[in-house]
């Protein structure tokens, strides 16, 4: 290159753009925060989805609070939610009110860095308070200690006001009260769907700790043993193996169910996508069980069905990221052992030791094991076959349009990995209008032919033996679990139809029966797509459809449900268009851009024990034809199609 061109860039219209010392900018703290939120809470969101943003900001406020339980200040914290705001109140020892300001607001200030005083605390940057204070519309911190209080009031991570240091009669403690800034967090709302799980998380991994949730009371007195009472949704197969120790505590059990279902917590952090310290588990269960019964056990049939959690202490934890869901740390500790030895020499000891004790207990997993041993047998031939013939059909890319980056792809970054998308199309017209306006980046159409099997009540052997099914699998790469799942979300894109919502229904069956940890990790959505579309007939004809736009627009608008649709009808009087979608493949791919773009909305399919899905899917998805068709008729609905075109 010549020296010209090294000083000088080419942007993409081979303008050449000055690299001077104006562009060398320093933000402040919060200002970086605000522009790379990213960095610090994950993903934005609105609050309808429990890992969103918005209920970041709520644990790294709770993290504070929980950390000081932990220390033995404080059995009690209230939360307090309103759909915009949020109030924190602990019992603790309180910040020191010399430091309260910079404590909030001050980059690398913070009382966490000394492991003395926090020696297995889940937070040790003092980033995470102050990140909710930058994306805070409105952010108080009121600290009280020994008869004496402070407070300050930031805006958008700026101080407004600091009070003087005055006497209280309240209790010790820190209260935190924010509210998100609808710049960054449009159109939010909290969910108590969503704030309750963690409540519950809290209690169980804090036995004793009382947490007061708008008015309601939780506490937990077992421990993970609750945690897994509380989220299983197949009934235990024998009872729950809960074994404590200094900083580790398990509960482990089996359901009669396919796959392997796993709840990790590091400090009380819920690493929801593992680490070293859930590697290392799985591994010693597994090992344990097999050296106990002396058996040439596969790892597999060992953990299929399993159900467990694992909660460690480790001093000065290393996360994989600041929202802190993979464990990255080798070591328990500068002086201690690695993670793997300490849970490996735990398991492998108080386990062994517990299927001594309760034989009945351990002949109740030995056939547990063997079933899943002799199901896995039975369809060797038909697997190997299968996956054959699944290789072939992706090589072919007949069914699956792929895009270029995987979840199990190390070149691909985290930001695109978390954003990788699989669409579960019916047809091959549903599948060109998204095929031709996707992200090929992240967005991958997987096209089914037909109705899917009705797999309720079948084996696993159909996966394997039915084409659509056996090549989906294949698709998601979900074969031997969901550690090798090549896209964060499996989104279901059927027509809003009856014959949609069957084939809905059968994909949810099927995901359900045989992969509910897909569903329970919250990777399965249901696309929502617009019922109608109401236009300004006199526009339309002047400029034609095409040039409307994929977004609602004073002239279009595209309606979800009937409440959308009177409300653009009402704007645009006499000369509004009502056209119907019944089918995606009506939708021009030009329209379906939005749809599938930034502002794309997601039903986010859930699991609960309150579900009842053994009942659920009886109902729906068994024999029982006529007292299905006795509910449909019960509940049905006559649409009004008077007004559509």
């Amino acid at each position: 290159m010549t020296e010209e061109e090294l000083e000088l860039n080419i942007n993409t219209e081979g303008d050449p753009v000055q690299y001077t010392e104006n562009d060398i900018v320093t933000l402040e703290w919060n200002e970086h925060i605000r522009r790379r939120p990213g960095m610090y809470i994950g993903k934005l969101g609105d609050g309808s989805n429990n890992d969103d943003g918005i209920y970041v900001l709520i644990k790294e406020v709770m993290d504070n609070s929980l950390d000081e339980h932990t220390m033995g200040f404080g059995k009690q914290i209230v939360l307090d939610v309103t759909p915009e705001s949020v109030m924190v109140r602990d019992f603790g020892r309180g910040i020191p009110l010399g430091k309260l300001v910079e404590a909030a607001s001050k980059m690398n200030t913070g009382g966490k860095y000394d492991s003395a005083a926090f020696k297995k605390s889940v937070g040790l940057n003092g980033v995470g308070i102050k990140a909710v204070n930058a994306l805070s519309k409105v952010f108080i911190v009121q600290s009280t200690r020994d008869g004496l209080t402070k407070r300050a009031v930031f805006e958008r991570g700026n101080l407004i006001s600091e009070s003087e240091v005055e006497p209280s009669s309240e209790p010790n403690g820190t209260m935190v009260e924010f509210t998100p800034d609808p710049e960054i967090f449009r159109d939010y709302e909290f969910r108590d769907e969503f704030i309750i799980p963690l409540v519950r998380n809290y209690t169980c991994l804090n036995t004793g700790l009382v947490i007061v949730f708008n008015g309601k009371r939780y506490v937990s007195r077992n421990g993970l043993q609750d945690l897994l009472e509380i989220n299983m949704t197949n009934e235990p197969l024998y009872p729950m193996i809960h074994l404590k120790g200094t900083d580790i505590e398990l509960a482990i059990t089996h359901a009669n169910q396919y796959g392997e279902e796993y709840y990790s917590f590091v400090n009380g952090q819920h690493t929801t996508q593992g680490g070293t310290h859930l590697t290392a588990f799985k591994e010693a269960v597994s090992r344990t069980l097999k050296e106990y019964f002396g058996r040439n056990f596969e790892y597999s049939d060992i953990r299929n069905g399993m159900v467990a959690a694992i909660s460690i202490k480790v001093e000065e934890p290393l996360f994989e990221s600041q929202t802190k869901t993979k464990l990255g740390s080798r070591d328990v500790g500068p002086d201690g052992p690695t993670v793997a030895k300490f849970i490996g020499d735990f398991v492998s000891k108080e386990l062994d030791n517990y299927l001594h004790r309760n034989l009945e207990i351990a002949e109740q997993i030995k056939q547990k094991i063997m079933d899943s041993e002799r199901e896995r047998k039975s369809r060797a031939g038909i697997t190997k076959i299968a996956r054959e013939r699944a290789k072939k059909a992706n090589m072919n890319n007949r069914k699956l349009l792929d895009c270029r980056v995987h979840l199990n792809d190390a070149r691909g970054n985290d930001e695109k990995k978390q954003a990788s998308s699989i669409f579960i199309t019916e047809g091959d017209s549903a599948a060109g209008s998204i095929t031709k306006i996707r992200n090929v980046e992240t967005q991958a159409v997987f096209s089914l032919r037909g109705k899917p099997l009705n797999s309720y009540g079948l084996t696993q052997k159909v996966v394997y033996e039915n084409e659509e099914f056996n090549l989906l699998q294949a698709a998601l790469n979900i074969e031997d679990g969901l550690d090798g799942l090549r896209y964060n979300n499996v989104i279901i894109a059927t027509d809003a139809d009856v014959d949609g919502m069957h084939i809905r229904l059968l994909l949810l069956t099927f995901f359900l029966q045989f992969f509910p940890d897909l569903i329970k990790k919250g990777h399965v959505y249901v696309l929502q797509t617009p019922l109608f579309r109401v236009r300004n007939k006199k526009t339309t004809r002047r400029l034609g459809a095409s040039k409307l736009g994929s977004g609602a627009t004073d002239e279009t608008y595209y309606c979800y449900n009937d409440e959308e649709r009177v409300a653009a009808i009402e704007k645009l009087g006499a000369n509004a268009e009502i056209t119907r979608f019944k089918g995606l493949g009506e939708i021009s791919p030009e329209e379906f851009r939005g749809f599938i773009g930034p502002d794309i909305r997601l039903d986010r399919v859930t699991l609960r024990k309150e579900d009842n899905l053994d009942e659920l899917l009886a109902f729906y998805m068994g024999k029982n034809t006529g007292t299905r068709q006795n509910f449909i008729i019960d509940n049905l609905v006559v649409e009004d199609d008077s007004q559509i075109s």
